[in-house]
């Protein structure tokens, strides 16, 4: 059973990710599910936002790097008031959700990711411009595993860990599953916390489905260079049918696939 506001807040956004995903036809449910409490830490508390100013020049910033797992940020910043939920369900012309999110249509999203391997880069020219400006923004990061083996990214980590950037926060969404099947099969990444170490970042292990304890981390980080949290996550989690398999990826559900998990999340 839910324990927490924010936990009841997850288990209703599944479903509402479920019927954005069955309304377009397209979208990743598993990656979505994945990475969803990491999003809800991040929005609700983890991050100084202001949704009544999105464009607020001292906000913290997100970039989902990640972007498949776009559906999730859509129901965050929908239920944050960014934008209209009937967005969510409304499958038609002139729509501004698309596979991937866009920060020239979507108000809340801060940049367009869509290729992987460019959004901590990305984070790490928002956070050098926020270092000049004497800003105490904080840059948040949200990668897939399975984008760290993209070699612009190990560049990236290099790069921030030289230049000490203690305003840079990377999360990690550890599922160990990419599009077609384990890391571990494909391009292994373990040790994975050695490594980043290595690279001069405070390396931090967690579950990546305990809200409570990912905001408590993101409050309690060192401050000396840059952060990552490594959450150790399941694809598709909150509903067996979508866990760790890789067809999930990119399967839509059919009518009784979506009855069975609204079933199994309550909400039926």
């Amino acid at each position: 059973m839910p324990h927490s506001f924010l936990d009841e807040k997850a288990r209703i956004l599944r479903g509402q990710i479920l019927d954005q995903i069955t309304a377009f036809g397209n979208g990743h449910l598993a990656s979505a599910y994945s990475c969803l409490e990491i999003l809800l830490a991040l929005y609700y508390g983890g991050m100084r936002i202001d949704p009544e100013q999105p464009d607020w020049s001292d906000r913290d910033r997100l970039i989902l790097s990640k972007g498949h797992g776009c559906s999730a940020l859509y129901a965050i910043l929908s239920d944050l008031k960014y934008f209209p939920s009937e967005y969510l369900i409304a499958n038609q012309n002139g729509n501004i959700l698309g596979g991937h999110p866009d920060r020239e249509k979507i108000p809340g999203v801060e940049w367009s990711c869509g290729a992987l391997g460019h959004g901590l880069a990305i984070g790490i020219g928002m956070a050098l411009a926020a270092k000049y400006n004497h800003s105490g923004q904080r840059i948040f990061v949200l990668l897939g595993d399975g984008e760290l083996q993209e070699g612009s990214v190990w560049e990236a980590i290099l790069f921030a860990g030289h230049h000490r950037l203690n305003n840079l926060v990377a999360l990690v969404d550890y599922n160990r599953h990419q599009s077609s099947g384990a890391i571990k099969d494909i391009l292994d990444l373990d040790p994975l916390d050695l490594k980043f170490a290595s690279f001069c970042w405070e390396v931090r292990s967690e579950s990546g489905h305990d809200i409570t304890t990912l905001q408590n981390t993101l409050q309690n980080l060192e401050g000396k260079g840059p952060a990552v949290l490594l959450c150790a996550t399941e694809k598709g989690y909150g509903v067996n049918l979508f866990m760790q398999d890789p067809v999930w990826h990119t399967q839509v559900p059919s009518r009784e696939e979506t009855f069975l998990a609204k079933q199994e999340l309550g909400l039926l």
